[in-house]
């Protein structure tokens, strides 16, 4: 058997981040022990090996992108140990530049319009917004969660028929706290697309109110377009390395399991918990913001619907409750295509990844219905979900999130 300490210290010795993928493969591997899969969990510590997928329990396949200087010792490993593979994309750079080529061929624009061909820009998702407030004064209210560590309004929308006694309760939803997974702004932005710009929707907010956040780490967003198209952390400075996972900065049980404190992990925690301004803002906003009974972040990609807890393998007091509405979004997304999400904490059916937002929602605010809705990737393109598929993926989401909202509607009076 290969010396598995060996290749991890070789692996582990570059600490750059690049910003041109040219080369870069990516593998989807399957362990069958243990053993392997703690190797695999190593590597997530080192910048040459980027896992697009979860890391999950033995026998469940992996999608790892993995840097040309490392790919040979990697696959001399995989082949040394039996361990299945295969090369999904030979080149994700040219994955990369035919979606760049696809967003400069089209004619975006700050009209605050959009459709659900493309992806938009920070920038066009606040016009958005505001148009949506302007037009619909009635059902839309624009506040503010605060501003990103490159001072960018982080806009979130409320949506509400009015007043009402007693208080209906309220629905947080927020998507893009890791930059490079575009597919979760875009159903944040469907979510509030039908809500308001549909009538026949407009019973979803009878009973209750919603509060969407389409971009959490709207910095890190816009340095996935500009720089690093798979860039997933913030950009706060850093010695070594810029950028937190804000998705383990949160602080309940922060750092206890599945974060980094190396800064040029993926999943580096942060030099302390809330270190990150957006991660305060959401904890600032939540806390003060009365009769939130539902969280819901939107990531991608897996398709996983995910309840607490996230620090440890051990279940939240009201985990059948949730598992049992889950199950209910999944059937009505599922009608839509086929489409089928895997269900359950976050540690019993992944690994602990302790300082998550959803931790916190449930731990630190006390909102009982909670989770964290994995949205699927597009193929063999992982992150880089084409824009014609964007549709496919919002309209059977949206499915789900009707559920979900009347749910909260009908059983948190």
């Amino acid at each position: 058997m290969c010396s598995i300490k060996a290749l991890i210290f070789l692996t582990l010795l570059s600490v750059a981040f690049g910003v041109s993928y040219e080369g870069y493969k990516v593998y989807k591997v399957t362990t069958e022990s243990k053993l392997q899969n703690e190797y695999f969990k190593v590597l997530q510590s080192s910048p040459d090996f980027d896992f697009w997928s979860k890391l999950n329990k033995v026998g469940h396949p992996l999608t790892i992108m993995v840097a040309p200087k490392a790919q040979k010792g990697f696959e001399h490993f995989l082949v040394a140990n039996k361990i299945k593979f295969d090369v999904l994309i030979d080149n994700v750079e040219r994955t990369i530049q035919a979606e760049k080529e696809y967003h400069r061929s089209r004619s975006t624009s700050k009209s605050g319009r959009i459709a659900f061909d493309q992806y938009y820009r920070h920038d066009e998702i606040n016009a958005y917004l505001e148009q949506l407030a302007a037009d619909y004064p009635d059902i839309v209210t624009l506040d503010t969660l605060g501003q990103s560590y490159e001072k960018r309004d982080m806009k979130l929308i409320r949506i509400s028929s009015g007043s009402s006694d007693p208080p209906k309760p309220v629905i947080f939803v927020d998507a893009g706290i890791h930059a490079r997974e575009w597919i979760a702004p875009a159903v944040a932005l469907y979510l509030i697309n039908q809500l308001v710009e549909t009538k026949d929707n407009s019973g979803l907010y009878e009973g209750v109110n919603w509060i969407i956040l389409p971009s959490l780490n709207p910095d890190g967003y816009e340095y996935s377009w500009d720089e690093d198209r798979l860039w997933r952390k913030t950009v706060s400075p850093g010695t070594e390395c810029n950028g937190c996972d804000a998705n383990r900065n949160f602080g309940f049980h922060w750092m206890e399991s599945g974060a980094s404190s190396w800064e040029c992990s993926e999943t580096y925690a942060g030099k302390e918990a809330f270190s990150e301004v957006e991660a305060r803002n959401l904890r600032d906003y939540l806390n003060k913001t009365e009769n939130i009974e539902a969280y819901l972040t939107l990531h991608s990609y897996g398709q996983y619907l995910l309840y607490p807890w996230g620090y440890a393998d051990i279940l939240c007091d009201n985990w059948k409750e949730l598992d049992d509405l889950a199950h209910d979004m999944d059937d009505a997304i599922s009608a839509v295509s086929g489409t089928r999400y895997t269900i359950g904490s976050s540690t019993e059916t992944l690994y602990a990844a302790a300082g998550a937002s959803d931790d916190w929602a449930m731990g630190g605010a006390g909102i009982t219905i909670v989770y964290t809705m994995e949205l699927p990737g597009g193929g063999i393109y992982g992150f880089d979900l084409p824009p014609e598929e964007i549709e496919g993926v919002v309209v059977e989401s949206f499915e789900g999130l009707k559920v979900f909202g009347n749910y909260v509607a009908k059983n948190r009076k």
